[in-house]
């Protein structure tokens, strides 16, 4: 019996290969989980309008991260922060403060967790850091870290 995939099964194939199966098999197993559907000629015509479609939006939000990829390129955030004696900083800058003073600066909102820092900042200057935006597109984002009373030069 040929089916459809509708979800990835173990050690049979990923979602919307056709695969042959038994009939015991897709009967009791496959359909009742919804898993797979009949492979007739309407569900596969069906299926490859969806799977067009899908790829479609993907495309459309790897255009998107692209984009906006680029602009954070150009982008320079400055990060403010209490400053102690000899330049040291008080606690570190974290992705949320990160996340924040990019929506302030540039109005560009972007999740926090989509900011990747190995450890918390915690020295001036200057620093890259890396920002997943989807789609499998990371940017990088020149983060400089100011004290506080340099924050608009």
């Amino acid at each position: 019996m040929k089916v459809i995939l509708v979800q990835d099964v173990p050690n049979l194939g990923q979602a919307g290969d056709v695969k042959d199966v038994s009939h015991g098999y897709a009967r009791n197993y496959l359909l009742p989980r919804k898993l797979a559907i009949e492979a007739t000629p309407g569900n596969l015509k069906q299926w490859e309008q969806r799977r067009r479609a899908l790829e479609r939006r993907a495309e459309q939000a790897r255009l998107s991260a692209a984009s906006l990829a680029e602009k954070l390129a150009r982008t320079v955030v400055r990060v403010p922060v209490r400053v102690g004696e000899m330049g040291r900083l008080f606690g570190s800058v974290t992705a949320q403060d990160i996340a924040s003073a990019l929506a302030d600066q540039t109005a560009i909102e972007i999740d926090r967790h989509t900011i990747e820092l190995e450890e918390p900042i915690r020295t001036l200057g200057t620093h890259e850091v890396s920002v997943r935006l989807g789609a499998g597109v990371v940017a990088k984002l020149t983060v400089e870290v100011v004290p506080e009373g340099e924050a608009s030069g």
